[in-house]
């Protein structure tokens, strides 16, 4: 059974730094073979895409809002991905989710695998 878990998510300051980590497991061999995609919600807004990593790389898509602020990569080997948050600032606060699916869209709904989440709260 194909699992996402989120991790690496907190409290954190304006300016700060996280890096949040999504585990795969169930995928065996084939991880590399899947795009994945961090998405986040905040309270009273639609789910919305923030980046993608395509499978066997090295293409990366990020949102407006967090291009040269986040950078997301991936370790096959490790079956996990990243997303490495810098200069954070409170609009990033929200629920943060993993997906994957072959291909990177911006879509949520399209994604075959889901995370559960993981909560990022940027405030000081």
């Amino acid at each position: 059974q194909v699992q996402l878990v989120e991790s690496g998510g907190g409290l954190v300051q304006p300016g700060g730094s996280l890096r949040l980590a999504c585990a795969a497991s169930g995928f065996g061999l084939s991880f590399s073979a899947y795009s994945i995609g961090w998405f986040r919600q905040a309270p009273g807004k639609e789910r919305e895409g923030v980046a993608c990593i395509e499978n066997f790389g090295p293409q990366i898509y990020y949102a407006d809002s967090v291009k040269g602020r986040f950078r997301m990569s991936r370790d096959n080997g490790q079956n996990t991905a990243y997303l490495q948050m810098d200069s954070l600032k409170p609009e990033d606060t929200a629920m943060y989710y993993c997906a994957g699916r072959r291909e990177c869209d911006s879509t949520w709904a399209s994604y075959d695998f889901k995370g559960q989440g993981t909560q990022v709260t940027v405030a000081s």
